[in-house]
């Protein structure tokens, strides 16, 4: 989100300009007019000193107004959020927050391989922890996601030692000689460099030592990643890698380790290991062996190199912990704590193999000169990225393509989707399955029983298996329908725990024919699974015959109105993968892009500010709405009113353009006060794991990142971490929190992969619906982000035009969302997203922001853009975006966020914008005890201050001036 970059540095300065013209040209006259008025040209010294007072007197008064300008103006929203008041947590809720953290980690840590038993050391005392990350790991994402450093951090080795394992501190003073930091991670930059020692580097001595202090090592790899830029697919190529401050394509930057080698070879991508991390792993296995690898990263990575040491007995995936979530991988490790995680992600021997690999990164048109925008970053134009994997991503891919025959599973799935052992053992035993025709209710009973010696959680994963006819509407074979989280089972004991799901869950979006949700007639196979490809039992399902969801009184999954097609343009050219004939087509749909040039089609429909005309869809017959009434009604009176009662009209016909324009325009970083009203101003600010305001610079504690919670698999956990967030924000005076993160898991590269939950929709919607539940109980509103088809960070807000075909759109991209508006729509937010959906901004898509939002999914609330750079970008036009369901402007310097338009259908816009902000904000915790106070900011007071104190002593100065005129004149005349 926020970063001070040179954008920001030239976003401020242009709306400041006309006031520096000003302030520059009143000094220039001034001094000028010094010069001008001297000896020569007027003889008379009284005149010239008087002339010379004067000018200055009026060059100042005109630099006061035009700073007053400057600071009332662009520069108040900015001003006043530096300036609030700086709050602090409680120690109570620092020691609340803290646990939490650890327990979300301890359910998100993930045992991927234990051979032999390795794990736990519960005889251990001592290890060996190889590996610079050891000593530098990452906590968390860059940008939006990343930690405050206002708060006490758990360090890796800090959660050991709590544990009671001694750690070797010659092993770690090596490390922090070697390096003490990585390289910068920003948003507008990213050094890759891994700073790992080369083996050489190992004296005989150090090993020898090692070896004495302990027979156990472990070895920690991580990998980094954060807003502004993906986790490069190819260190050294630069087609798939975008430099967002040249606007031009380039190679990761990095720096090798050694002279006598490169890290990364020709070919090699981020998230395999380096070389000098595979002399390291070559080193600490020819001397160990018994050795555990700790896998401190978001990505998925390719892990196979395990198998090729014996010595590695035990893996663990220990994704960002946050500032305190370390405590647990030493809990973990010595046993007190039994690892229940299940990976997010399908973990794969091969990332470059992917479906998404081909077509994810930068590619820019080749024939868009008409739409190149001048920016501070140089000339920018439209590029794309085509989502031709359709509904076949993460594993709906791999279980789909085993099941016809396409691919050798185990070749190239190491580490399935839903994955994670444990200490114990469970059996899972699947009672009848039922279906009620009537009302569509699908359930069962799953019984949990602890086989082994270790308490323990398990978790249940229900899956469906659709019936598929060949080239007919596209399905998976694997679809993650239910899913629940046991309680801690002791050994020998059980829990029955009952899944149930609705019949049109299993429904396919069929874009081609019906153009709507279909349940198909049919067997479907309903299974627990211990992973996505691991079946317990199965049972069938019959649907008697196919329920076509497309009049009122049969919609899918409570849709207020029949979802149909409204993203007909957005599939464009591409050729999509299908399931048809065995994938016969995977090689033509996944190959990289060799058509760079955008379509006439989509040149019709593209705007971007070069062709920007909002007037064009003013309506002749909509009428002025009404402005400035004497209602007499004020914001809390409206508290808990339903959205449609007529009490809104009255109190929206009070507001006048400007205190609708301010309302709608700046809102970054917070809502606008109005006045007339008792609308006070609100703060709502980033991010995914803790609350950031980054002009006062007040911050929570940074919970782990939402993929930990994905794998912890645990809706409880999920919605104790919105209640936290919730009663963060109360201390630190927050109304609105930029979060949760919703996008997809496409491609393993993707840089916000941390934020964002899993490659699986429901997973995905279920926890984040969980985090939005516990935050409102709170009365604090979510953002919920970014809406929509916001998978990748290269050229995010470069005018990147997403293709997908609409089955894609709904039933994986958009699904998070709707299950999150349809748990908790009311008085909520989202947060738009940089891209284009075909060739139409997401933020000014009519069809995304009303038709389906606010139509089909009932969502009362407001909407915002992501960051509202305006001419920077290139694209971003509020007049446009609020005629197409936008509410309000994320910009915190004046650029185009303001309504320029005065015409009844800008208006009537304006109003539906106000109203939707309103509603949300009057039902958050700052309303629930009345109409709060508010006062005019200290900045504003010391300003009048200020002022009058200049004002009465450039008055002063100019009737000071004046009389010794006077006496000069008086004497000249005597």
């Amino acid at each position: 989100m926020l970063e001070i970059n040179m954008d920001d540095v030239i976003a401020t300065i242009r709306s400041v300009q006309p006031q520096l013209i000003v302030v520059i040209a009143a000094l220039l006259v001034a001094l000028v007019a010094t010069i001008a008025v001297n000896r020569t040209t007027v003889a008379d010294q009284g005149t010239r000193k008087l002339t010379h007072a004067t000018v200055w007197v009026v060059a100042v008064t005109a630099v006061i107004v035009a700073v007053n300008l400057m600071l009332t103006g662009p520069l108040s929203s900015m001003i006043t959020m530096a300036t609030g008041t700086r709050y602090e947590l409680s120690q109570k809720t620092i020691e609340t927050t803290n646990d939490l953290a650890v327990d979300i980690e301890r359910e998100g840590i993930t045992l991927l391989q234990n051979n032999d038993n390795m794990l736990p050391l519960a005889d251990t005392d001592a290890i060996n922890v190889f590996g610079w990350a050891s000593t530098n790991p990452v906590y968390g994402g860059t940008g939006s996601g990343a930690l405050s450093d206002a708060y006490d951090t758990t360090s890796l080795l800090d959660g050991l030692h709590m544990s009671g394992f001694k750690t070797n501190d010659r092993l770690t003073d090596f490390y922090t000689d070697y390096a003490t930091t990585r390289g910068d991670d920003t948003i507008t930059s990213t050094d890759w460099t891994l700073p790992e020692p080369p083996a050489s580097d190992y004296s005989d001595d150090l090993i020898s030592d090692a070896q004495d202090f302990s027979d156990t090592a472990m070895v920690v790899i991580s990998r980094v990643g954060g807003e502004g830029s993906d986790l490069p697919d190819d260190m050294n190529a630069t087609d798939h890698t975008f430099d967002d401050d040249s606007n031009n394509p380039k190679a990761a930057t990095y720096t090798d380790n050694s002279t006598e080698y490169k890290d990364f070879p020709e070919g090699s991508h981020y998230l395999e290991l380096s070389q000098s991390e595979r002399d390291m792993i070559d080193l600490v296995t020819a001397h160990f062996d018994d050795v555990v690898l700790a896998y401190n990263g978001a990505n998925t990575f390719e892990l196979g190199f395990v198998e090729q040491y014996p010595q590695i007995k035990s893996v663990l995936w220990a994704p960002h912990p946050g500032q305190a979530g370390f405590a647990a991988l030493g809990e973990v490790l010595r046993g007190t704590t039994n690892p229940s995680g299940k990976t997010a992600d399908t973990f794969v021997r091969d990332l470059t193999q992917t479906p998404s690999y081909e077509n994810f990164g930068d590619f820019p048109y080749d024939n868009v000169s008409e739409f190149t925008v001048d920016t501070t970053r140089g000339k920018r134009t439209p590029a794309f990225v085509n989502y031709v994997e359709g509904i076949y991503v993460g594993y709906r891919f791999y279980e789909t393509a085993a099941e016809e025959g396409a691919i050798d599973y185990n070749a190239t799935v190491q580490y399935p989707f839903g994955y994670g052992l444990s200490y114990t053992t469970f059996n899972q035993n699947m009672g009848e399955v039922t279906y009620d025709e009537e009302t569509g209710t699908i359930g069962f009973d799953v019984t949990v029983t602890n086989t082994g010696e270790v308490t323990g959680k398990d978790v249940i994963e229900a899956y469906v298996n659709p019936p598929y006819t060949d080239g007919d509407i596209e399905k998976a074979s694997a679809n993650l329908v239910a899913f629940e989280k046991t309680d801690e089972i002791k050994p020998g004991a059980s829990q029955t725990v009952h899944i149930e799901f609705d019949d049109d869950d299993m429904a396919s979006y069929d874009y081609r024919d019906a153009k709507a949700y279909v349940l198909e007639g049919g067997d479907y196979g309903v299974s627990i699974r211990s992973d996505s490809h691991s079946v317990i039992d199965e049972q069938t399902v019959v649907v008697p015959q196919t329920i076509v969801y497309d009049s009122e009184n049969n919609t899918h999954d409570g849709d207020q109105t029949v979802a149909t097609n409204v993203f007909d343009e957005a599939a464009g050219d591409v050729t999509y993968l299908s399931r048809a004939n065995r994938f016969a087509n995977y090689d033509q749909a996944t190959a990289a892009p060799t058509d760079f040039s955008m379509s006439d089609d989509a040149k019709a429909t593209f705007v971007n500010l070069s062709n920007s005309d909002p007037s064009q869809s003013d309506n002749p017959d909509d009428q002025m709405p009404t402005t400035n009434a004497d209602n007499g009604l004020r914001l809390v009176d409206l508290r808990g009113v339903d959205y449609d009662d007529k009490q809104w009209d009255l109190l929206l016909d009070q507001l006048n353009f400007d205190e609708m324009d301010d309302l709608i325009a700046d809102a970054g970083y917070q809502n606008a006060a109005i006045r007339s009203i008792g609308k006070i101003r609100l703060s709502d600010v980033d991010g995914p794991a803790a609350l950031k305001d980054n002009f006062t610079g007040v911050s929570s504690i940074g919970l782990p990142a939402n993929i930990v919670v994905a794998c912890t698999w645990n809706k409880n956990l999920a919605r104790a971490y919105g209640e936290t967030i919730g009663d963060m924000a109360h201390e630190i005076n927050v109304s609105g929190w930029y979060a949760p993160s919703v996008n997809i898991h496409r491609s393993a590269f993707g840089g916000r992969n941390f934020e964002y939950f899993s490659e699986d929709p429901l997973l995905t919607g279920e926890l984040a619906a969980e985090q939005v539940v516990g935050a409102k109980s709170r009365g604090v509103y979510s953002f919920t982000k970014h809406f929509a088809l916001n998978e990748q960070e290269t050229r995010r807000n470069s005018q990147l035009c997403t293709w997908a075909n609409e089955q894609s759109i709904r039933e994986i991209y958009l699904k998070p969302f709707e299950t999150i508006v349809k748990a908790s729509g009311d008085a909520q937010a989202l947060m738009g997203s940089f891209n284009y959906i075909g060739s139409i901004y997401s933020s000014a898509h009519s069809g995304l922001n009303e038709t389906v939002l606010r139509d089909e999914w009932g969502f009362k609330g407001f909407l915002e853009t992501d960051y509202f750079s305006g001419a920077l970008y290139g694209y971003q036009d509020a007049d446009q975006l609020i005629r197409n369901g936008t509410d309000a402007m994320l910009a915190s310097t004046e650029t185009t966020n303001h309504i320029d338009s005065k015409s009844a259908t800008s208006l009537i816009a304006m109003r539906r914008a106000a109203h939707n902000i309103l509603y949300t904000t009057v039902n958050s915790w700052r309303y629930e005890n009345g109409e709060p106070e508010q006062s005019m900011p200290v900045w504003q007071i010391v300003l009048v201050g200020a002022d009058a104190t200049l004002g009465v002593l450039l008055a002063g100065l100019e009737i000071l001036a004046v009389r010794r005129f006077m006496k000069r004149r008086q004497a000249a005349i005597r």
